[in-house]
C-alpha cells in the first residue's frame, strides 16, 4: 500500500480577487478595477486585494506527487464564512500542525482520510476551511495514483455511486463586464449564465429594478442576434439580497417585481439566487422560504438559489431541511474539506432540492479541475466555470476536464 512521504508547500495566486462585499454594499466608489473607500471587513487592506492561494504536494512513496490547491472565495470574511486567507499566515500552520498528521499515512481510503483533516482542530477551533479545501483534494489526488484510477472513479467507489457518462451543466458567470462576457458565453453556448454581479441597488438593480429589467431584455435579443437557433440556457442572475434593499423588505411588492422578472425573461427559465440577506442564517430561512412559498401562491415559476448564510454542510441540509430554496449553491470552497461537498450534492438530490456546485472565480485551475472530478461522481444539476471572470479561461478548465474524464471513463467501462 501506497503511503504519503512528504508534505510540500507553495504559495500561489488565484484566478480573481479577494473583495470586502460589506465595503461595496456600502457603496464604495469604483475606480477602474479597483474600489476607492473605507475597508468594512475585518483583515482587509484594500476593498479589492489579489487572491492568493497555497498549493499542498503530497510526494509518495513510489515517488508520485499528487497536489491540490488551497483558496477561499472572493467575499472572505462575508455571510458567516471564514476570514482573509493569506497565504503567509497559513503556509506555517500546514507545515508545522497539518504535515504531521499525514505523513506515513496509508492511502487506502479518500473519504476516511479527508474526514481525518476535516475534522481536526487547533485549540479547540477548526482550520479555516481553505486550508481543508486545499489538503482534501491533495488526498483524493494521491489516492487516485495509488489506486491508478481518475479521481472521479475513487469518489465513486469510496461514497457507493453509480457512475454516469454524461456531461453536467456548466454555468459561467459574467462578472461586471456583463455585456462583453454574455456575448462570449452566447457564442459558446453554456448551459447557464450570466450570474451578472447585482451587488448594488443604485448601479445595478436600479431602486425599482428596473436596471436589472433592462439588462434581462437585452440578454434575450442578444441570443436572438448571434446566438445559434436551438440555444435555449437557463437565466440565472446572484443579486445579493438587492431586491430586499431596494424594495425595503416589502413582500407584496417583492413578488410583483419577481412576476415582472418572469415575465420579461419569458420564454427562458428564471433563477434568483439571494433576492434578500437580512444578515443571518435565521432569518434568511425564513425569508426565503416565505418568497418560495408566495411565488407558487400566485403561479410564478421563478426559481430560488440559496447562497448567503448557505456555507456549511450544516447549513446545507437546514436549508434543504426546511425547503428554503429551490436549488442551493454549494459552494465549494466554503464547505471545507471537498468529501462535504459530495455530501451536500448527495443531501440534495436525496431530498429533491436541485443542487448547484458552485466555488468562486477566487480559486485556480487545480481547485477547478478536482471539483469538476467529484461532480461527476456525485452529479449536481450544474457546476460553475471557475476560476476567474473572463469567462473563456474557467470555461476552459471546466469543460475539458469533463471531457477528459468521461473519456477516460469510457475507455475503462
Amino acid at each position: 500500500m501506497n503511503n504519503i512521504k512528504k508534505v510540500l508547500t507553495s504559495a500561489g495566486k488565484t484566478g480573481f480577487y479577494f473583495d470586502d462585499q460589506a465595503a461595496i454594499k456600502n457603496d464604495a466608489k469604483e475606480d477602474g478595477f479597483t474600489y476607492q473607500g473605507q475597508v468594512v471587513t475585518e483583515g482587509f487592506s484594500f476593498i479589492r486585494q489579489a487572491g492568493e492561494s497555497i498549493s499542498v504536494m503530497l510526494l509518495l512513496e513510489d515517488g508520485q506527487l499528487a497536489y491540490g490547491d488551497c483558496a477561499a472565495v472572493q467575499y472572505s470574511g462575508a455571510g458567516g464564512r471564514d476570514p482573509l486567507f493569506l497565504a503567509k499566515d497559513f503556509i506555517p500552520v500546514i507545515e508545522e500542525e497539518l504535515a504531521p498528521l499525514l505523513i506515513n499515512e496509508k492511502l487506502d481510503s479518500f473519504k476516511r482520510l479527508a474526514e481525518k483533516i476535516d475534522n481536526h482542530k487547533i485549540n479547540g477551533k477548526k482550520i479555516h476551511t481553505a486550508l481543508r479545501y486545499g489538503i482534501t483534494q491533495a488526498i483524493l489526488d494521491a489516492v487516485a495514483k495509488a489506486r491508478h484510477k481518475t479521481r472521479t472513479e475513487v469518489v465513486a467507489e469510496d461514497y457507493d455511486l453509480e457512475l454516469i457518462n454524461k456531461a453536467i451543466p456548466i454555468f459561467a458567470q459574467t462578472g461586471d463586464d456583463r455585456y462583453l462576457n454574455s456575448d462570449k458565453i452566447i457564442i459558446k453556448g453554456l448551459d447557464v449564465f450570466p450570474h451578472g454581479l447585482i451587488n448594488n441597488v443604485k448601479t445595478k438593480l436600479g431602486k425599482d429594478g428596473e436596471k436589472l429589467i433592462d439588462y434581462i431584455k437585452w440578454l434575450k435579443k442578444r441570443i436572438d442576434e448571434i446566438g445559434l437557433d436551438f440555444y435555449k440556457p437557463i437565466f440565472h442572475i446572484d443579486v445579493y439580497g438587492t431586491i430586499g434593499i431596494a424594495f425595503k423588505d416589502n413582500w407584496e411588492k417583492m413578488i410583483d417585481y419577481f412576476a415582472k422578472l418572469e415575465e420579461t425573461a419569458a420564454p427562458y427559465h428564471l433563477r434568483i439566487e439571494g433576492p434578500i440577506d437580512p444578515g443571518n442564517r435565521e432569518e434568511q430561512i425564513k425569508g426565503l422560504k416565505k418568497i418560495r412559498k408566495d411565488l407558487r401562491k400566485r403561479g410564478i415559476k421563478v426559481e430560488i438559489v440559496a447562497d448567503e448564510w448557505c456555507n456549511t454542510l450544516e447549513d446545507i441540509k437546514l436549508f434543504v431541511d426546511e425547503k428554503a430554496a429551490d436549488m442551493i449553491q454549494i459552494k465549494t470552497p466554503d464547505l471545507g474539506g471537498i468529501n462535504n461537498t459530495i455530501e451536500a450534492v448527495l443531501y440534495c438530490r436525496e431530498h429533491g432540492i436541485a443542487a448547484y456546485q458552485g466555488g468562486t472565480c477566487n480559486e485556480t485551475d487545480r481547485s477547478a479541475q478536482i471539483s469538476t472530478d467529484i461532480a461527476l461522481a456525485s452529479r449536481p444539476d450544474q457546476i460553475l466555470a471557475k476560476p476567474g471572470m473572463g469567462v473563456d479561461e474557467g470555461y476552459m478548465i471546466v469543460y475539458n476536464e469533463m471531457q477528459r474524464v468521461l473519456t477516460l471513463i469510457d475507455e475503462v467501462n
